[in-house]
């Protein structure tokens, strides 16, 4: 067999579509200077030419969680002391978990341009909307620390505290799972945008997030405790109020983040190659 006749009948290895997804994450990840940079770019331009610019999210929560903590306090016959830290800490980690979620239902769709122009990861993309809204959550979370000033007594910083880091760690990496099945979904299907901010809606008053989880009773207190959304609020809330999170807590979050990195490259490994066709 000649020379040319053996380089005809050479075969390149086949890439699977399992390699590529991984590959796809894998390069999201080490490209985290452009998802950081795009993130930080979204935040700016949304506030451009204002003078406090991302810092009137912050106001916009004080507002919120100062003016709803002294009225839900006198309906619900609670102290002050007891529940302003409950409610801030709550609604902190709730406006993360909520917001990550309804960005994700279009992420896809949105950077729909810069993905049908430039080849970049599709994970990076979902980096992008995950980070863009954990700026927005450490800008945030400086509400607490009036709380934390004024009711010093209720609120106790040791070393469960510390457990706020793991936890934010936690959560990111199911911000990126679950993040990336809601965008493949909602690329795919338009009606899943409807769909999930209309859930969104529907889970903040089934979660305790206003109201304590003592209040339901032992009869129905099982249930809650299977809530995935108050669980990984309990990540966050917990070491806030110096507590950690309980044993169940944990248990179900790191069930359902095993169950997200299953689902997530099932999808990815299936759907990858049709996402720029969906757009």
């Amino acid at each position: 067999m000649s020379t040319q006749e053996q380089a005809l009948s050479y075969e390149f290895p086949r890439v699977t579509q399992a390699q590529l997804a991984l590959k796809d994450v894998t390069d999201g990840f080490v490209k985290w200077r452009v998802w950081f940079m795009l993130a930080y770019q979204d935040i700016k331009l949304r506030y451009r030419r204002s003078a406090l610019g991302p810092f009137w999210i912050t106001i916009s929560m004080a507002i919120t969680v100062y003016s709803m903590g002294f009225l839900y306090a006198h309906l619900f016959h609670v102290q002050l002391d007891q529940y302003y830290p409950f409610l801030v800490a709550g609604m902190l980690s709730w406006s993360l978990i909520s917001m990550v979620v309804t960005d994700f239902t279009d992420g896809l769709i949105v950077s729909g341009g810069l993905i049908k122009q430039i080849k970049l990861p599709y994970s990076l993309h979902i980096h992008r909307i995950a980070c863009r809204n954990f700026i927005i959550f450490f800008h945030n979370i400086l509400v607490i620390i009036p709380i934390m000033i004024i009711y010093h007594s209720s609120i106790r910083l040791n070393l469960y505290t510390l457990m706020f880091i793991p936890g934010l760690l936690l959560i990111y990496v199911n911000c990126f799972t679950y993040g990336f099945i809601i965008a493949l979904f909602g690329a795919r299907f338009r009606d899943m945008q409807q769909l999930i901010k209309n859930l969104v809606q529907v889970a903040f008053f089934v979660t305790p997030v206003m109201w304590k989880p003592e209040t339901l009773g032992d009869k129905y207190l099982f249930l809650l405790n299977l809530n995935p959304f108050y669980a990984f609020i309990e990540l966050i809330r917990a070491p806030l109020l110096g507590t950690a999170p309980t044993m169940l807590n944990i248990a179900v979050t790191f069930a359902t983040t095993i169950l997200g990195i299953v689902v997530c490259a099932k999808l990815l490994t299936r759907c990858r190659s049709r996402i720029v066709y969906w757009l």
